[in-house]
């Protein structure tokens, strides 16, 4: 799931470094991530994995790194068991 989520974050994130360079907890704000691009990973993620974020999981915490975002993922999955 991380490789999928580190090509969506290529893609969408608009990060001014190389996302392969990047540890799995490393802070993608601090990495350039903006709001902007958090929107469009939020929208491509959603697309990807075939969920939906509800609101109360929209927040910087479950974007600010790649594990984080797969954690989220995984609860929103298991929540629709």
């Amino acid at each position: 799931m991380k490789t999928r989520i580190r090509e969506i974050l290529k893609a969408t994130g608009k990060l001014p470094v190389d996302v392969a360079t990047l540890a799995d907890e490393a802070d993608l704000y601090n990495a350039g991530l903006t709001s902007f691009g958090t929107v469009e990973l939020m929208m491509a993620l959603e697309e990807a994995f075939e969920v939906e974020f509800p609101d109360n999981m929209m927040n910087r915490r479950n974007f600010a790194s790649i594990a984080a975002i797969e954690t989220a993922i995984r609860t929103i999955q298991s929540e629709h068991v």
